[in-house]
């Protein structure tokens, strides 16, 4: 059966500290004293009125924990007494009046205390282990100031070169095309990049009035040509009857004034045949002069070569100085890629070191991750006084059509050429940043704002840089002259030069 609950009965046994309430279970009436101050109004109110939560409490002593006591009724009155009969601490003892009741709370109130006091040590625990774990990693300790450099890939010519310079690459044969002949531009064959062979046709000018002038000289050599032929004709009469003349006043035929005519007659004619011949070549000397005057209408490349700018367009004025007010001088620029070659100033205090066919090894900034093979082609035998520099002309071994003029290159002269295997790029670090301890090598390797010890391999040394064969990768950061002071995991400010 299940237990019944007076409510406004149990309120009417209510105190200020505790409730004594009242249960009827079957034939049995039972009171349960409860203190307020470890259970509230609310929840032992809920608790008792859900019947399995109440045989807990009817059943089951853990009720004495939340400072319940279960008390069977004797007395309706005034007297309470016990189910139990065993006097259990915080039970009441039969026969006690019911304002003396009192229940031994220590039980009950200890355990709050005792788990409050084991959350304040877990809590001061767990302070300690942050603040050594914050120690440890350097949150309180300052930023330690370092210099930094990267993990870049360097070349073993390093090792064994003896002078650097920098300079430009320049094509040997270079040229500004333009007209010898003042004209109009009608046609421009080219463009910026065109590869021009040596004689072709790049651009023409207006050719009216020169192919004119070539007609006429053409039409002045036949008329020059036909007075020739007319002139040998006369020449041709005037022998056959200057001889006959003297035969016949030989045999005193005719007079001696007949055969001085006849003579008189051919020289004229062989004169009149040699001004026929200076007219035909001066006849073809003009139309010479006419051809070239044409040819000049067209203008083309001296040499084979690649056009590196154009500098008029179609409908431009263009004159062999340029001087008349936008007139061109130039059509386009040409240059010979096969006579590309670096220039470089080489100090006074260092040309000593430089030797006509010594190996070099060229870097472009524009193909940072290629070098060339090279050789000093030239030392110019003058210095530039203002600037203490002597210049030499490097010439490239190996071409390439990559290879522009006016490129930035740096220069690198060799103690011995460059073998196959140390052609190729190889990982690289500072010098000053490798540490060897017990045997070991290893670098400070730069994480955000934090340095770490980090093992690597090291390999030979390439100039001032080491070769790093396992640990790092081009592009990282590490501690140049790290300080013996420095710790893994230190945090580091980087210094500013």
């Amino acid at each position: 059966m299940s237990p019944s609950l007076n409510w406004q009965a149990a309120e009417k046994y209510a105190f200020s500290r505790y409730f004594v309430i009242p249960v009827q279970t079957g034939i049995q009436c039972f009171y349960i004293l409860l203190d307020t101050r470890l259970r509230g109004y609310d929840n032992i109110r809920r608790d008792l009125q859900h019947p399995a939560r109440l045989y807990h409490v009817l059943h089951g002593m853990t009720c004495l924990r939340a400072g319940f006591a279960i008390i069977p009724e004797s007395d309706r009155t005034t007297t309470i007494t016990l189910q139990r009969r065993t006097r259990n601490k915080g039970e009441v003892v039969a026969g006690e009046d019911i304002s003396k009741l009192r229940i031994d709370k220590t039980v009950a109130a200890s355990q709050p205390r005792k788990r409050r006091r084991l959350i304040r040590w877990i809590v001061l625990g767990c302070a300690v282990i942050l603040l050594v774990s914050l120690y440890s990693t350097g949150v309180f300790t300052p930023a330690v100031s370092v210099e930094t450099a990267g993990v870049t890939q360097a070349y073993p010519s390093q090792a064994f070169t003896i002078l650097h310079a920098s300079g430009y690459v320049v094509a040997q044969r270079k040229a500004a095309v333009a007209s010898k002949a003042t004209g109009r531009l009608v046609d421009l064959l080219v463009e910026e990049g065109s590869r021009v062979s040596r004689g072709s046709v790049i651009a023409r000018l207006e050719s009216e009035d020169v192919i004119a002038s070539k007609d006429q000289a053409a039409a002045n050599l036949n008329a020059a040509g036909a007075a020739l032929e007319q002139a040998k004709a006369e020449l041709h009469n005037a022998d056959l009857e200057f001889k006959r003349s003297r035969e016949l006043v030989g045999k005193g035929f005719i007079s001696r004034t007949d055969s001085d005519a006849a003579e008189a007659r051919y020289k004229k004619a062989v004169a009149a045949v040699g001004g026929a011949e200076a007219s035909v070549r001066s006849a073809k000397a003009a139309l010479q002069a006419a051809n070239v005057a044409i040819e000049y209408t067209l203008i083309r490349a001296p040499f084979d070569a690649v056009v590196l700018t154009k500098n008029a367009d179609i409908g431009d004025m263009v004159t062999p100085f340029g001087a008349a007010a936008n007139a061109k001088a130039a059509v386009v620029t040409i240059a010979d890629m096969g006579s590309l070659q670096v220039e470089v100033d080489v100090s006074e205090s260092n040309i000593e070191k430089v030797k006509k066919g010594q190996p070099c090894e060229i870097q472009l900034d524009a193909l940072p991750e290629k070098r060339f093979r090279g050789a000093v082609h030239m030392i110019v035998p003058t210095a530039e006084r203002t600037k203490a520099t002597v210049l030499v002309k490097v010439s490239f071994t190996d071409k390439d059509s990559r290879i522009l003029p006016e490129m930035s290159a740096k220069v690198a002269f060799l103690q011995r050429p460059v073998s196959a295997a140390e052609e190729k790029p190889r990982t690289a670090v500072s010098s000053s940043a490798v540490l060897t301890k017990n045997g070991k090598t290893s670098v400070f390797l730069l994480k955000d704002d934090r340095v770490f010890e980090t093992p690597v391999a090291a390999g030979p040394r390439l100039g001032d840089m080491t070769e790093i064969t396992a640990g790092l990768k081009p592009g990282d950061k590490v501690v140049i002259k790290p300080s013996p002071a420095l710790k893994s995991g230190a945090r580091i400010k980087v210094a500013e030069h």
